[in-house]
């Protein structure tokens, strides 16, 4: 068998890859062992452009966002599945002065796109938010575990899915001009694999920086319209219950949840809003972070036939769809990679490894 690209998994990354060369009618095959262990699986699945303790508009918002809202309602009809919730996030502000900075922020045109409202008075009875807060537009949520569900069918009704551990003793990459796995050819092969980077023979020298994040699911009868999002996040999923996180640890990079991050969120909960609820469940997950929060997109400094789409850290839902259709731009010859994003950047970290 013959394809274009082979592409070595179907979270985020992989998904968004493949639906960027497929729209460029490229044949492609996705290679995924269906683990339930995986970043993208465990996702908060939160999009917001406002973000930080300083609140400032994240890094490419004004590229990220219109896209991802097009990208995620067209596979929506495309699969026939709902998976994207256009939600406002709701900020609440922690000052006076927090206040007035964003009164004069609603004015300025670089904000404009993001901001729904500000809000000078408390918002509801049980959100901590005497000082109002902000309503932010091009915000919402995704749920991820659906989104890669509906889109694992849509691949394999295409015949474009294998569901299988990748074994790179069966990759074979002598020829200058495509690479062979298991008797198939293609142009070449680009890895998607989350934190399986850190193993992988061909990247294992680029910089990661795992970050694990936990987030609970509670019950509680108190009602919230919103995304509340300040400190902690708390996701609406339905009448009863919520999704609330997360913690960032980059010390303790295994799966399991924790007793302390459960308390950790459970306190900045409280912190922000005021209900009585019910534990109903609790995930964790390793982000696949790099050291300076830029993704990592590109061909091996050596072979061309292999590249990388990776590091979209906590990020993923607004990175994902916007530089998998940049980086297959790049593939297909259309457009040089940009600075920020190439792995170019660090290709003395392998010339270096291999002296």
């Amino acid at each position: 068998m013959e394809v274009d690209y082979i592409i070595v998994g179907q979270g985020l990354a992989g998904t968004s890859l493949a639906v960027a060369l497929m729209d460029r009618s490229k044949k492609i095959l996705v290679i995924d062992p269906k683990v339930e262990k995986t970043s993208s699986k465990v996702a908060a699945g939160l999009y917001n452009p406002i973000t930080g303790r300083k609140m400032v508009k994240t890094w490419r918002a004004d590229q990220l966002f219109p896209y991802l809202t097009r990208f995620y309602k067209r596979l929506e009809e495309s699969t026939g599945q709902y998976f994207f919730d256009e939600t406002r996030i709701y900020r609440p502000f922690i000052s006076l002065e927090e206040q007035n900075e964003w009164m004069s922020k609603s004015a300025m045109k670089e904000f404009l796109p993001f901001i729904h409202k500000v809000h000078f008075q408390s918002q509801h009875d049980a959100i901590r938010d005497p000082y109002g807060g902000i309503e932010l537009a091009q915000s919402g949520y995704l749920n991820v575990a659906s989104f890669l569900e509906a889109m694992e069918k849509f691949l394999l009704d295409k015949k474009a899915l294998l569901n299988e551990m990748f074994e790179f003793d069966q990759l074979i990459t002598t020829a200058t001009d495509y690479i062979e796995y298991k008797g198939t050819k293609a142009k070449k092969i680009i890895f998607c694999e989350g934190t399986g980077m850190v193993n992988n023979p061909y990247f294992h020298w680029l910089p990661m920086r795992p970050v694990k994040g936990e987030v609970l699911d509670i019950t509680s009868q108190t009602r919230l319209d919103r995304i509340v999002n300040r400190g902690v996040f708390c996701v609406p999923i339905n009448d009863t219950t919520y999704r609330v996180g997360s913690t960032y640890d980059h010390k303790d990079t295994s799966w399991e949840p924790t007793t302390e991050a459960r308390l950790d969120i459970e306190g900045r909960l409280n912190a922000l809003i005021k209900m009585s609820f019910d534990p109903a469940g609790q995930k964790a997950g390793i982000r696949p972070s790099t050291k300076d929060r830029r993704p990592y997109l590109g061909l091996h400094p050596e072979k061309e036939t292999i590249g990388l789409f990776n590091g979209l850290g906590t990020k993923g839902v607004s990175l994902a769809p916007f530089f998998g259709d940049h980086f297959a731009q790049h593939l297909e010859s259309e457009i040089e990679l940009d600075d920020e994003v190439n792995i170019n950047r660090h290709f003395s970290l392998y010339f270096n490894s291999e002296q």
